[in-house]
């Protein structure tokens, strides 16, 4: 494991609340964990079921997990167009967990679309680890639906747009988080549309 592998997985741990450990790692990027009928917790669902889990009129909201910020965006209520909404700088799971709860029950959000940071190679690394234990602990507090989306691209892409907007580097510091989860939204949602299953 490379050093900054190893620095991202630290900065996870002291994020993230102590959880039992699993005992198989999972695989592949975009794998789902099914849900039950019973399931009090969020679940994390694949697109067309977590599609088919929203009603009509509920937005979704996009997240940019990182070790020091949440970047997050949200969707209008037909679910066509992701705004960037806010920068959160992280504190314990518990607070930041809160907040986004908050965030929820405030704008009537129906589901969240966490991006999974990924390898170029399609393996995971420490941060997608990372990410993966922030949806299962924030899936205890909520029934609302979950699903990851592949965000290998969206940071260097957000900092393209910024660059390319000629925005300064302290404005590029400042709202790059959010950004990412607007894109990371937004290919999901254009991705629904293309399908045919959105509202």
């Amino acid at each position: 494991m490379h050093s900054v592998d190893r620095r991202f997985g630290r900065e996870y741990k002291a994020l993230m609340e102590p959880e039992k450990p699993e005992t198989a790692v999972v695989p592949a990027a975009l794998t789902i964990e099914p849900a039950t009928a019973a399931s009090a917790v969020g679940p994390l669902l694949a697109l067309e079921d977590f599609t088919a889990a929203l009603r009509q009129g509920q937005r979704l909201i996009g997240i940019d997990v990182g070790t020091k910020t949440l970047g997050l965006a949200l969707s209008d209520v037909e679910r066509r167009i992701a705004s960037g909404f806010e920068t959160i700088r992280r504190k314990k799971f518990t607070p930041d967990a809160a907040y986004l709860l908050e965030i929820a029950a405030k704008h009537k959000i129906g589901g969240f679309v966490l991006g999974l940071p990924l390898n170029m190679d399609g393996s995971e690394g420490p941060r997608a680890q990372g990410t993966r234990a922030f949806q299962r602990n924030l899936g205890k507090l909520t029934p609302l639906p979950m699903m990851f989306w592949d965000e290998r691209l969206s940071t260097a892409a957000a900092e393209r747009l910024l660059i390319e907007g000629d925005a300064s580097r302290k404005r590029r510091a400042e709202v790059i988080d959010q950004m990412a989860a607007t894109i990371i939204l937004q290919t999901a949602l254009d991705r629904m549309r293309r399908l045919g299953i959105g509202p």
